[in-house]
């Protein structure tokens, strides 16, 4: 069965939806498919912190806008989380938890019972102790539920004529730090400020990866040839943002590139936790 029509099977059965929203390829495509969908209240809430950089928060408050739904943004510090800026491996089931004890506060006062995420079934492949939290709030996965993975998201989009569709993957900025690695404000803006410097020099999927004063670049294997050829401009960029040395990473940009150090003890402990 076509996989739209899992999803739009799926979402009837919810009369009315509170989605985190990022305006990222997956939230967008869940909000525009609920749209049709779901008869009652549809709210998109966007939880801004400075993991979240300014430009994407424009963006998602421009998509929620051309959608025509209803959009709000909180604000979470996510600097006063405890276990947030120590970096350990469950960094991410911390700040999730708080994140959507947050959205989980709009939903009630709003009297909306079904919350849902983006995540899709790629999440269920890597290391994701942010589902933990989710699974504890009683977040619903739609996209996931469907079994739709990141490919199956980006098809649909372009069917529906999405400008997502084609949009590089957005991740939250923590993801950039290796674990371990204390998490600052001063930190995530060098990483923010690099990216969006490259970003301008034509490149589109990259991640900027912070090892204290390095920048490890991953470029999409598609644009390596050209990164090689603004490699002194990408060194000015990530200099300019405060690192010292810069490298280009010769794998690639792949998605969990952190996670690639963790063991698989604590990999199998967070999956038995899903």
């Amino acid at each position: 069965m076509d996989k739209l029509i899992v999803l739009q099977n799926f979402l009837k059965n919810h009369d009315s939806a509170l989605i985190a929203f990022s305006g990222g390829v997956d939230s967008t495509l869940l909000s525009r498919v609920a749209a049709d969908i779901i008869n009652g209240r549809l709210l998109l809430v966007t939880v801004t912190s400075i993991v979240f950089p300014e430009p994407e928060r424009l963006q998602a408050c421009r998509i929620a806008a051309s959608l025509g739904l209803s959009h709000r943004e909180i604000v979470l510090d996510v600097t006063a989380i405890p276990g947030f800026t120590d970096n350990n491996p469950d960094r991410c089931y911390h700040c999730k938890f708080e994140l959507f004890s947050r959205i989980k506060a709009v939903a009630d006062k709003e009297g909306i019972v079904s919350v849902f995420d983006g995540s899709t079934a790629d999440d269920l492949d890597d290391f994701r102790p942010g589902r933990r939290a989710l699974r504890q709030h009683g977040i619903i996965s739609p996209l996931l539920e469907a079994g739709l993975t990141k490919n199956d998201v980006r098809a649909i989009s372009a069917r529906l004529g999405l400008e997502t569709a084609a949009m590089p993957s957005l991740a939250c900025a923590a993801s950039r730090f290796p674990y371990g690695e204390v998490i600052t404000s001063r930190k995530i803006n060098m990483v923010t400020i690099a990216e969006e410097a490259i970003r301008k020099l034509g490149l589109k999927q990259l991640r900027v990866r912070i090892h204290d004063n390095l920048a490890r670049v991953e470029i999409d294997p598609a644009e390596m040839v050209f990164a090689w050829k603004m490699r002194e401009r990408i060194d000015s960029a990530c200099r300019k943002a405060g690192f010292v040395y810069t490298a280009l990473d010769l794998r690639g940009y792949r998605t969990g590139a952190m996670n690639e150090a963790v063991s698989d003890a604590v990999k199998n402990n967070c999956k038995a936790d899903l």
